[in-house]
């Protein structure tokens, strides 16, 4: 038997998640169901963590065990003309037997995009969030440099989680922002929240942004971001922002 490891980009849009779900279409199914088709094989496929549903994957990592002789430089052409055009698997590998994505992964990144202009872009408008009224960018900025390092984040995590240890690190929460060059507004157009952790807990990313939006929209104070983390209370923490602003960007090993 051979460990395969495959990095693979998807639009998770059309998506109930990655995970496997009865009556449901899933990341994993599609990606089992592909390795079917070329193989006939059934596999379980592993992934460096389960996306929610809407949420994308620039690089996800994922492995499957299989006994096929299929050399490995032809696998993601053999299994992309199997797949359906909104998931993509771009590099593939032979790695030693004990290989698991999720419990070798050791950094995670994920990317969350707010669309700030009064109106929509029509080209990315399943990969960002559309929040048409002003957001203070540098009220967001300000409350970030609280989340990094070790905590508990309990108050950044849905209560169905079934977690129970919520502390977590985190090495970078930082905030990019555009401007839309062709409508030559001069305003920020574009934010990007950029955070890599050992790891996430259930919507932890998107909490955050939730709560980051209501400072930006002047609702909290910058400083609230810090008592939020330390009331370790979810409902001291803003609302769930919208899966589709939400994508895997990266994963380290």
């Amino acid at each position: 038997m051979r460990n395969l490891r495959f990095t693979i980009s998807y639009d998770g849009s059309s998506y109930s998640g990655f995970q496997v779900q009865p009556k449901s279409d899933t990341i994993q199914y599609r990606l089992e169901q592909a390795v079917f088709l070329l193989t006939g094989e059934t596999v379980k496929v592993i992934s460096s963590g389960r996306t929610d549903a809407g949420v994308h994957a620039k690089a996800q990592v994922i492995n499957f065990t299989t006994s096929s002789k299929i050399p490995v430089e032809r696998w993601c052409l053999a299994l992309n003309a199997r797949l359906p055009k909104d998931i993509v698997a771009h590099t593939a590998e032979e790695v030693l037997p004990t290989f698991h994505s999720r419990k070798a992964a050791k950094r995670k990144t994920y990317c969350y995009t707010i669309r700030s202009a009064r109106f929509p872009d029509v080209f990315h408008r399943n990969f960002e969030y559309h929040h048409p009224t002003h957001l203070n960018v540098e009220a967001m900025r300000e409350a970030l440099p609280c989340l990094l390092g070790e905590h508990d984040f309990t108050s950044f995590c849905t209560v169905r989680t079934d977690k129970e240890i919520k502390v977590r690190t985190l090495y970078q929460v930082r905030m990019e922002t555009e401007t839309d060059d062709l409508l030559a507004t001069g305003k920020v157009d574009r934010i990007r929240l950029i955070i890599t952790g050992n790891g996430f807990l259930y919507n932890m990313v998107r909490i955050i942004v939730g709560t980051l939006i209501q400072i930006g929209e002047g609702k909290r104070p910058s400083s609230d971001m810090l008592r939020v983390l330390e009331a370790r209370d979810r409902s001291q923490a803003g609302p769930t922002a919208e899966a589709m602003g939400l994508t895997l960007w990266k994963v380290e090993y």
